[in-house]
């Protein structure tokens, strides 16, 4: 697909990975974007929705940009953001549920972290697809990605939350694109290592997915233009991260023996 005259909304659009793949996006000239991340990021999203229709947030070529405040792991807030998307710019024609969080937590962690992450990393997903299906097959196209992680396909040692709901959320794309992709339905999950934004900046000590190197959100955001102009189920900013999870679909055992270890070398093992 080519974003050139599509409506594209962008949740968790505020700063990382969103932010940059707004201003990339603007650059393809689309029809509309319609940016959404939580209520306290307002003024922060209306800036660069105003810097976006000014003059794409400094990439030299303005493009419609809506600012639409709210809380996606919300099914009226996502209904909401779809509202103002077809209000002012008649459809959406893609949905790039971005949004994310990430805590330690393991299997004694409290419930409400756990629902939390539930509902951002995979209610959220699920509620945008409720949202913009029906119109999507009516006309015969549309594209959902998601954000998933490096964590959905392998794992996340220090926090089990992120892991779990990360592997969920690449199920339930899958889900999408089996169940739609032959009404014209494309969908692509985004799975990235370590990339420079406020999440992993707030993560001290060390980090297995730095291991790999930390990528900048624009760079993250070229390598989903070229995956979504591809249409590739698995984008992988990341190259590394499909040997791995080869290496873990070959031999489970052989690869739960040695990430084990690595845990235990890194000191996230258990006590």
């Amino acid at each position: 697909m080519k974003l050139k005259d599509r409506v594209i909304v962008i949740t968790g659009a505020a700063s990382g990975i969103g932010r940059a793949l707004a201003i990339r996006f603007a650059a393809e000239q689309p029809r509309g974007l319609v940016l959404a991340d939580l209520p306290h990021q307002a003024a922060a999203l209306e800036q660069l929705a105003s810097e976006l229709s000014r003059d794409g947030a400094g990439s030299g070529t303005p493009a419609p940009a809506i600012a639409v405040p709210g809380d996606v792991g919300v099914e009226t807030d996502v209904k909401v953001l779809v509202a103002a998307a077809e209000q002012r710019f008649g459809q959406v024609d893609v949905f790039f549920s971005n949004a994310g969080l990430i805590r330690d937590g393991d299997e004694n962690t409290p419930d409400a972290d756990w629902q939390l992450n539930w509902q951002v990393h995979v209610m959220a997903h699920l509620y945008a697809a409720r949202a913009v299906l029906p119109g999507m097959r009516a006309r015969g196209e549309g594209y959902l990605l998601s954000t998933a992680s490096a964590a959905g396909l392998i794992t996340s040692l220090p926090s089990a939350t992120y892991a779990v709901t990360k592997h969920s959320a690449i199920a339930l794309a899958e889900w999408l694109s089996v169940q739609h992709g032959d009404a014209g339905i494309r969908v692509s999950v985004l799975c990235p290592q370590a990339v420079d934004t406020p999440m992993i900046q707030a993560r001290s000590g060390s980090s297995a997915a730095r291991a790999d190197g930390v990528m900048t959100p624009a760079e993250v955001a070229e390598v989903v233009l070229a995956g979504i102009e591809s249409e590739k189920f698995l984008i992988l900013p990341h190259p590394s991260v499909l040997e791995y999870f080869q290496r873990k679909a070959g031999d489970y055992d052989r690869w739960l023996g040695g990430m084990r270890r690595f845990a235990a070398k890194l000191g996230f093992g258990k006590r």
